[in-house]
């Protein structure tokens, strides 16, 4: 701790300043307008008071060393804060930009005082580290003969495969995508996670010797058992995938579609890929049904896109401006905060739920059985064009916390409906089937608290085996996946291991 009063000295945030709201809605680069060193960045930095029991640090699933680089970034030592924190996180420059900070809702600081920009320095560090040439790839001191398969190349695919490429082993990451980074790539606009990032953690991971084999789904181009034959270990690294429908009437209709559907596509179109479902919201009357970060992405894209309209419902009411009783420090807090995509159009209508979808038919009513595992169950109705969503209020009541008022109900226009209320688990089918494992009650795939399934040698970490949750939590599985694999196959490891499987986050059930 450089200066014991720098917290007194600095006692106000100094967020990153963004590009007006016309220019960037015209384009899909960063919405920021500035990134890495500013003049304020080390004063910020110097407003960490070095705490004792640095609840931050217990906030994150990775165990940052937050006030160790927080100093080194006001000091400007950016070879040591480089070093502290890959020590910890694989990917800083996607959490720096896209975690919702848990460590920040958990900075003592934060008591009194808007916390210390935690995330923001993160970012620098790693901006300032490839802008030196401090960056470069860790090469295994020696090879093992082992060989690992990982499936999938979100964040969590790619940590386990980095880690366990820089303890010996010859690993290969399978992704069934044109292009590495699963979520990352397409599931998060451009405009939020630039792709050269990617790209860049990408060959540096070649360069340590990690392979990427893309345009291969396992279970279709290679089967799952036929993986295993092939190497001494396979991690499931499949992510959630399978989205959350809903069962309303009209739902059958053309233009409605998963947000995973809608977004994907417009990344593609960004980067000159085709599209997979040739969605766009031009000249639409947009909803999206979910007020989430994914509702937000599709809020921001659509308006970019043009739409003529964009209206997001959220069946939970507003998120509170202060800390509620019920989510005391430190932990994490869901607190009322305009994301760039809110800020740029859109209206939000909160304490409502979907009735029913409204179009006007191509052709008449069928009776069709849908089979599929999504589908199943749901009502088969007219299979014209969306035209309106009816909504209606809800508040607490006799019948639980969203009790529909009466009288509330009307249509509002929709040409295009992105529902975005989840996922429900990874999609299993051809695992379960080719190479039986195990699942949990909620379809993920099961595992002990060191990662492996029922499996022997298979293992799974990320949201195919938690469920589907954050960024930074994918990474810290990742990374204590590799540890397990590289236990089981040596006997032993050098690996960090952040968490077990069975760690649960330091915040409260949204309720």
């Amino acid at each position: 701790m450089g200066d014991p009063k720098g917290f007194l000295k600095v006692r106000t945030r100094h967020e990153l300043a963004e590009r007006p709201v016309q220019e960037r809605i015209q384009d899909w680069l960063d919405v920021h307008a500035e990134s890495g060193l500013q003049p304020w960045t080390q004063a910020q930095a110097a407003r960490c008071m070095d705490c004792g029991t640095p609840f931050c640090m217990s906030g994150c699933p990775l165990g940052n060393l937050i006030p160790e680089w927080n100093d080194l970034v006001r000091q400007g030592q950016w070879q040591d804060a480089y070093d502290r924190l890959s020590m910890t996180n694989n990917f800083p420059e996607v959490t720096g930009r896209i975690c919702p900070a848990l460590c920040e809702s958990a900075c003592v600081l934060g008591i009194h005082q808007p916390p210390t920009m935690i995330r923001n320095d993160e970012c620098t560090i790693i901006d300032q580290a490839w802008e030196l040439d401090i960056v470069e790839p860790q090469r295994p001191q020696r090879l093992t003969d082992m060989t690992v398969a990982v499936v999938g190349s979100g964040p969590a695919g790619l940590a386990c495969a980095q880690q366990l490429t820089r303890a010996g082993h010859t690993v290969v990451v399978y992704e069934r995508d044109d292009a590495i980074g699963g979520l990352m790539r397409y599931g998060i606009p451009n405009f939020k996670l630039d792709k050269r990032l990617i790209d860049r953690r990408v060959e540096q991971m070649e360069a340590e010797g990690t392979r990427f084999r893309t345009n291969t789904e396992i279970g279709k181009d290679i089967s799952w058992d036929e993986l295993r034959d092939r190497y001494d270990a396979v991690v499931v690294a499949i992510g959630s995938t399978v989205p959350r429908d809903m069962n309303l009437p009209g739902r059958s209709m053309d233009g409605i579609h998963f947000a995973m559907e809608f977004l994907p596509d417009a990344t593609r179109r960004v980067y000159g890929v085709e599209p997979v479902h040739d969605l766009t919201a031009k000249d639409k009357h947009v909803v999206i049904i979910g007020g989430g970060d994914t509702g937000s992405d599709c809020l921001g894209t659509a308006i970019r896109q043009g739409a003529k309209d964009v209206t997001v419902l959220q069946i939970m009411p507003q998120e509170p401006l202060t800390r509620p009783d019920n989510q005391p420090w430190p932990t994490f807090a869901r607190l009322y905060q305009k994301t760039s995509s809110m800020e740029e159009g859109g209206e939000y209508i909160y304490n409502t739920d979907s009735v029913e979808f409204e179009g006007t038919p191509e052709q008449e009513a069928k009776v069709t059985i849908e089979t599929s595992t999504q589908t199943e169950g749901f009502i088969a109705d007219e299979h014209g064009h969306v035209t309106g969503l009816k909504i209606v209020d809800v508040a607490p009541g006799q019948n639980g916390p969203f009790t529909r008022q009466p009288g509330t109900e009307r249509v509002i226009p929709a040409d295009l409906v992105l529902i975005s209320v989840g996922f429900l688990h990874p999609d299993t089918d051809t695992l379960v089937e080719q190479m039986p494992v195990d699942l949990d009650a909620r379809g993920n795939v099961a595992r002990d608290d060191a990662f492996q399934t029922s499996q022997p040698g298979v293992f799974s970490c990320g949201d195919a085996g938690r469920g589907q949750s954050l960024v930074v939590w994918a990474i810290a599985e990742g990374r204590s996946c590799a540890a397990a694999v590289d236990s089981y196959l040596m006997g032993g490891t050098e690996l960090p291991a952040p968490i077990k499987a069975s760690a649960k986050p330091m915040m409260l059930p949204r309720v």
